[in-house]
């Protein structure tokens, strides 16, 4: 029986040419051995499995072969190739930063450094995950590294940059791998299955390609592990068993009945996933990436990010048409939140239940507010959790349009008004469209549909709410505040209290915090109208004037004040005689 070599080593490429997705970089060293336009020091950075150690023995053979092709590559049948490839090279040393990361195995490498090589050019010197070197081990290589032997190269590569000090990403030619894209991975694979004679489905090397994220190695680990549990035979339905990932079959059935409001059915489902033995937490992942391919095939730009197999596109791009983008938009913010909340729950089955009802009701609330704002024609509605752009359109003086209009849909009530919004100038336009903006060829509507419309609109934006839940609209915002964390924080510290029917205070303890909820009103009130679906709500800001008093700072201040507080105290102090000096 003959020993066995897994695939990651017996098809690592021994040239430029076959190394897969990184062409920019592999013509940036060819070119630089045809030109002899060698650095003394490069680093490749990039996530593991993409070819950095490959890429750096390849150009460590190429720099050192006695005769180079014209297209700059090794020839493989010189000397210095032959002993590179038979492993038994002098030139070219290969060492492990993780486990010679102190000073003393620095200093070491440095005198090693001085001696010149017995064949060939250079003495290359490749140290793998560098930035496992310690503080002082950096500073020790420093000089050597900065002005090397002229028969000296280094070439470093690691994972994790960020970690390496600045002295010496300074002193390098600093090289960034790309991953390696889901296409490529296919392609390679199919290239290796057939030199094996190994069958393999199309979709089967998908999965595959995806699962391994973009890292060649890790893609050919997996492949190799498929075979061995197919037989040697590569399907879908082994690979999805033995990778322990779901099919894609459950979440179209899933989002289909999300789509049509049934969450019996989605909760069946669910639970025929637990009990396949699949965990929640794996599966509402799954599920916001699911959405998500979702949404990038609403549009043919974005398109090229959906990264599945043309059996599966084909599913993709005939669902993604029944899901309108604000359904996706907040299907995927409810996934996100549950998979966030997931690890703290003590009941994590009913938190991804309880997500799966609120997408579902999603597409019942949508067909009611359709019903109100369209006629005939399906159009995309604004994010649910967009603030709007400030409307300057003039307020139409009809009799029937009293109420405000909705913030999120500016829907003009008279021919007056059409025309003023016509004469805006284009820079006052928003960048969120109305839903008015975005129909195009539509009959014009007489002046009773139209006040017809406009009334349904203001009744949808009329809805009835309480205090407690303008409070929790008021900690939602502040929620979402991850950039101004100065006006959250002041927001933590006051609530809105109700002064009228749809007026509401806030009493705020200092001036600047004043001045930061009035200047950001527009966009709160916003909120608030959104959340609540009623676009009455104000709200105004009121100064505490005890807590801007001046502090007592002496005696005779402190005594005035604790006889304001207690004016018992006037009788103790005239009693006792008390001297405030």
């Amino acid at each position: 029986m003959e020993n066995y070599l897994v695939s990651a080593r017996k098809y690592r490429p021994d040239s430029f040419e076959t190394v897969v997705g990184q062409s920019a970089l592999t013509t940036t060293l060819k070119n630089a051995v045809k030109n002899n336009q060698l650095a003394h020091a490069y680093l490749f950075c990039g996530p593991r499995g993409v070819g950095k150690t490959t890429c750096a023995r390849i150009f460590a053979k190429t720099i050192n072969c006695l005769h180079p092709t014209p297209e700059g590559e090794a020839c493989n049948a010189c000397e210095s190739c032959l002993s590179f490839n038979d492993q038994r090279s002098l030139n070219i040393f290969e060492l492990d930063a993780a486990s010679n990361n102190s000073v003393d195995g620095i200093r070491t490498l440095v005198d090693q450094v001085r001696i010149p090589p017995q064949l060939g050019k250079y003495k290359v010197y490749i140290i793998d995950e560098v930035h496992m070197l310690s503080t002082a081990a950096f500073n020790a290589f420093l000089k050597t590294l900065e002005e090397p032997p002229h028969h000296a190269i280094f070439i470093l590569a690691t994972t994790e940059k960020h970690k390496i000090i600045p002295t010496i990403l300074s002193r390098c030619q600093i090289h960034d791998f790309n991953r390696i894209s889901v296409n490529d991975i296919v392609d390679q694979l199919k290239r290796i299955a057939n030199a094996e004679g190994t069958e393999a489905e199309d979709e089967a090397l998908t999965v595959i390609a995806v699962k391994a994220d973009g890292g060649m190695r890790d893609a050919l680990s997996i492949f190799d592990q498929v075979a061995s549990y197919g037989n040697g035979a590569i399907t879908y339905q082994h690979t999805i068993e033995n990778l322990n990932v779901l099919d894609y079959d459950y979440y179209f059935k899933l989002t289909d009945a999300l789509l049509e409001g049934k969450v019996s059915d989605a909760l069946l489902i669910f639970n025929d996933i637990l009990n396949h033995g699949f965990e929640g937490q794996h599966f509402i992942t799954g599920l916001s990436s699911h959405f998500r391919d979702l949404l990038v095939c609403r549009d043919q730009a974005t398109l090229v990010l959906l990264e599945v197999g043309a059996s599966i596109r084909e599913r993709y791009l005939e669902q993604a048409q029944r899901c309108q983008p604000d359904f996706l938009y907040v299907a995927i913010k409810f996934c996100n939140d549950a998979d966030l909340a997931y690890r703290e729950s003590k009941n994590k089955r009913l938190l991804v239940e309880l997500a799966l009802i609120r997408i579902a009701q999603l597409s019942e609330s949508k067909k009611k507010i359709r019903e109100y704002l369209i006629d005939d024609e399906p159009a995309p509605l604004l994010p649910l959790l967009t603030p709007p752009q400030p409307s300057v359109v003039p307020v139409a003086q009809h009799p029937v349009a009293k109420a405000t209009a909705a913030p999120t849909v500016t829907t003009a009530t008279t021919k007056q008004t059409k025309q003023a919004t016509q004469a805006q100038p284009a820079n006052n336009l928003s960048e969120y469209k109305s839903i008015r903006s975005i129909r195009i060829n539509r009959k014009p509507l007489s002046d009773q549909e139209e006040a017809s419309k406009t009334t349904r609109q203001t009744d949808i934006m009329n809805q009835p709410y309480t205090e407690e839940a303008v409070q929790k609209a008021w900690l939602s915002y502040i929620d979402q505040l991850s950039e101004d964390i100065h006006l959250a924080n002041g927001m933590k510290t006051c609530k809105p209290a109700k002064i009228d029917e749809h007026l509401y205070e806030v009493v705020v303890s200092n001036p600047v915090l004043q001045k930061k909820l009035l200047d950001n009103k527009a966009a709160i009130e916003a909120w608030l109208h959104l959340k609540l679906f009623n676009s009455h709500v104000k709200y105004q800001v009121k100064l505490d004037e005890t807590s801007t008093q001046t502090r007592p700072y002496t005696n005779r201040d402190r005594l005035e004040h604790m006889i304001r507080k207690n004016p018992a105290m006037l009788e103790f102090y005239k009693q006792f005689g008390l001297d405030l000096d």
